[in-house]
């Protein structure tokens, strides 16, 4: 062990192999600190994400429920979704939470991000509480989008988060599940206070 800073990887190459209008895989040639050359090594490039806790004025938590292709199984999510070019991420968060569930407004806070695959993605994934937030419009999904709609008791949902009946299995949600609980904690507003896990 030594106390000197760690060294970042220098890049010798770089090249896009694959580009669409969701990712972009980049093969890149790489010197670590040691000497080792590392060719290929492959990073995706994909937008950054937005996870939202929507809480309405009487307490429910607002989650949408849809099947995920890529693990083949019907997931009940946080809503969520990409920041589009030019885009911050709460205008963001507050477009993907009007389209998948038809609710806006509320009172907003930004909870931190996070990378939600550091070793080879290079999108970081923000999360916010939106409190007090009502129905204004019906949702209006994407194409690929087939959603349900779900209200829930924020204590229902704690208490079934813990006894492991309704999981959120989608990781970034989780973290983000664990910034709020973070925030909770050093909060002195009562309402936010509660929202520990």
């Amino acid at each position: 062990m030594t106390d000197r800073p760690i060294e970042p990887w220098k890049t010798l190459t770089s090249r896009y192999s694959y580009e669409d209008e969701w990712l972009r895989l980049r093969s890149d040639a790489v010197s670590l600190p040691n000497g080792k050359v590392l060719d290929p090594y492959h990073t995706i490039d994909v937008p950054d994400w937005v996870n939202v806790i929507a809480i309405t004025d009487v307490g429910n938590l607002v989650l949408v429920e849809q099947y995920r292709h890529a693990v083949k199984r019907v997931l009940i999510e946080l809503p969520a979704g990409n920041v589009d070019p030019g885009e911050s991420s709460e205008t963001a968060a507050r477009r993907e939470l009007l389209e998948e569930t038809g609710y806006a407004d509320g009172l907003w806070y930004d909870l931190g991000a996070l990378f939600p695959v550091a070793s080879r993605f290079t999108n970081e994934v923000r999360a916010y509480l939106a409190l007090d937030v009502r129905r204004i419009g019906a949702p209006k999904p994407d194409a690929s989008e087939n959603l349900r709609l779900h209200e829930i008791s924020w204590q229902r949902f704690v208490d079934d988060l813990r006894a492991g009946r309704r999981p959120i299995l989608e990781a970034a949600q989780m973290s983000s599940l664990f910034l709020l609980s973070l925030f909770a904690q050093s909060s002195r507003d009562p309402r936010i206070a509660s929202l520990r896990l």
